[in-house]
């Protein structure tokens, strides 16, 4: 680690800030009658003739979400010889997800103590009133960089470059918090700290111990991060 002190926070949202993301997704393939490997394969295959992982033209902002699913449903018809209507799936998706309360509560008590925070998260242009909703965006972060917006997506080294810049933060004064390994990857190599996200519980004691030892920013208090009254 660099001997910069850690000064600022940023945070992934789908899986850290939301509760899990496999289980919504699965949660709604069993609605639709769906395979469980079905959207996987029905994306590969487009992402075959296309030339481009159609999740990744979502999250870009270059696929409209109406047109994603129209095209994932047209795929899964083909494969599963039946007609898949995936009009509705963000409306049962997004009725499946809920905000990881205890987290935010943690986050809440870090800013307080000081520290910047960011999200650096890959998302859905269409979806920004959902999930802003979930999270009290305005008190927790100095900046927010959506993937939709920006026309990048983790791991692109480039999203790590312009996230820093926005938050005014220097790459070895930011430590991510992210549950997908080969974002945390992207963003040591790209001089950050990162903590992978497997559980709220592990996410939160590995965090504070990185804080703590990475020293403490101006307005950081006697108590240590994982104070449990914070």
């Amino acid at each position: 680690m660099s001997e910069a002190s850690l000064t600022t926070i940023v945070v992934d949202y789908g899986g850290v800030l939301s509760t899990p993301l496999a289980p919504a997704f699965a949660a709604v393939q069993e609605q639709l009658e769906l395979p469980a490997e079905s959207l996987g394969v029905a994306m590969a295959a487009l992402e075959a003739t296309r030339h481009v992982h159609p999740l990744h033209e979502l999250e870009t902002g270059v696929l409209p979400e109406p047109e994603f699913f129209a095209l994932l449903g047209a795929q899964l018809t083909v494969e599963l010889g039946r007609p898949v209507d995936l009009g509705d799936f963000s409306e049962r998706y997004w009725a499946v997800l809920a905000p990881n309360h205890e987290l935010i509560e943690h986050l809440r008590g870090l800013r307080r103590h000081g520290y910047r925070m960011g999200l650096l998260t890959n998302n859905v242009l269409e979806w920004a009133p959902r999930w802003q909703a979930m999270v009290p965006m305005e008190e927790l972060f100095d900046d927010v960089v959506d993937s939709a917006v920006v026309g990048l997506r983790k791991p692109d080294p480039g999203i790590y470059t312009l996230a820093a810049e926005r938050l005014g933060a220097a790459p070895a004064e930011i430590v991510f918090l992210d549950d997908f390994e080969s974002n945390c990857v992207a963003a040591r190599e790209a001089g950050w700290s990162a903590v992978r996200f497997d559980g709220t519980g592990q996410a939160v004691r590995d965090l504070d111990a990185l804080l703590t030892s990475g020293g403490a920013p101006p307005g950081f208090g006697a108590s240590a991060p994982g104070n449990p009254t914070v």
